[in-house]
């Protein structure tokens, strides 16, 4: 990658008995003498399409960040030198590439480390960590839907529904979470004879009222912003009895059904306390090991402070956040600073 003389990062021009064509190592390292924070990425097609928009490049040229593309038909090792790498493709021959270069290279951050983010990708493993914490104070109480994981057997499935007392409706959805559209399909199952019909492997929960209203609180860093998104509407007991059947959902949340600009019921829409969300996120940062994930949050209905924790996302849509370049710029370079205070004390 050659830099255009224009370009905010080009360097003085050579003596002249340089080469006129410099090495890209040259370049990163005239980079990092002009204090730019260089960082690699390796994402999928999608998410470069969705992340990696103008504006973000354009403020993040201003604020001394230089984004490159990481090349994954050439080594890691042999690519840089970079002070972060940003990184969300799957499979495991890139975790194990990852894990080397952590190894190799404990200088450079890597967002995140490939075996915390393993965690998110089992939804069985995924919301552990808020069960565990049994989070309940003045603000609220946080939880998790009671659920049943199911790896094989569709036939089984209503016994094992009648063995440990879930309640119906139950809503299915994938055991695998890798970011697929798959992955965000769910079902809606009203009764126990179809839930036979499921294809496992995957994970029952008890459907929660919420007022068809969810949160989506998306975490960068120590930085936390909430947005409102449509979801399931409620279920009464009648239509429990009238309704029998699986209903199938694409996926329920997305940008185009954002709720904060609608004409909703002030206790449903009200946002959760900020006070909660940020003892949440921090003690889940600090449990998963992650620093860029999203929670999908929903408040019971009829309550004021009963929420669940229904799904948590590595390296969610931000580009559906609100000012995502400044808050994503901004934590790039609290990264870095923080490195270079901490290498300072020794």
């Amino acid at each position: 990658m050659r830099l255009k003389e224009d370009s905010p990062y080009a360097t003085n021009e050579p003596p002249a008995e340089m080469d006129e064509t410099m090495s890209l190592q040259s370049k990163y390292s005239n980079a990092h003498q002009r204090k730019v924070v260089v960082v690699g990425y390796a994402l999928t097609s999608k998410k470069t399409k969705s992340f990696m928009k103008p504006k973000l490049e354009g403020l993040a040229r201003n604020k001394g960040i230089l984004f490159v593309a990481i090349d994954q038909n050439r080594p890691l090792s042999d690519q840089g030198p970079f002070d972060i790498v940003l990184h969300k493709l799957s499979g495991k021959e890139w975790r194990q590439i990852l894990e080397e270069y952590r190894q190799t290279h404990p200088e450079v951050t890597v967002l995140d480390p490939p075996d915390a983010i393993q965690h998110l990708h089992n939804r069985q493993s995924m919301l552990q960590a808020v069960a565990d914490m049994e989070l309940s104070e003045s603000y609220g109480k946080v939880d998790v839907p009671r659920q049943l994981v199911i790896k094989k057997d569709a036939s089984s499935i209503s016994d094992a529904v009648g063995k440990v007392g879930l309640k119906l409706p139950l809503v299915a959805k994938p055991l695998v979470a890798d970011g697929s559209e798959k992955s965000h399909e769910l079902s809606l199952a009203y009764d126990k004879y179809s839930l036979q019909k499921l294809e496992p492997p995957l994970v029952l929960q008890e459907f929660v009222n919420h007022g068809g209203v969810m949160f989506k609180v998306f975490i960068v860093g120590e930085a936390i912003k909430v947005v409102r998104r449509f979801s399931l509407p409620n279920v009464s007991m009648w239509e429990v009895l009238k309704n029998a059947g699986i209903y199938r959902f694409p996926r329920v949340s997305h940008a185009a059904a954002s709720a904060d600009d609608a004409d909703l019921d002030p206790c449903v829409a009200e946002l959760p306390p900020r006070p909660l969300l940020e003892r949440l996120a921090k003690e889940l940062r600090r449990r998963l090991g992650l620093r860029l994930f999203n929670l999908d949050i929903i408040r019971e209905y009829g309550t004021r402070d009963r929420y669940y924790v229904i799904d948590i996302n590595y390296f969610p849509g931000y580009g559906k956040m609100p000012e995502y370049e400044h808050i994503f710029t901004d934590f790039l370079l609290g990264l870095v600073q923080s490195k270079y205070k901490k290498r300072a004390t020794y």
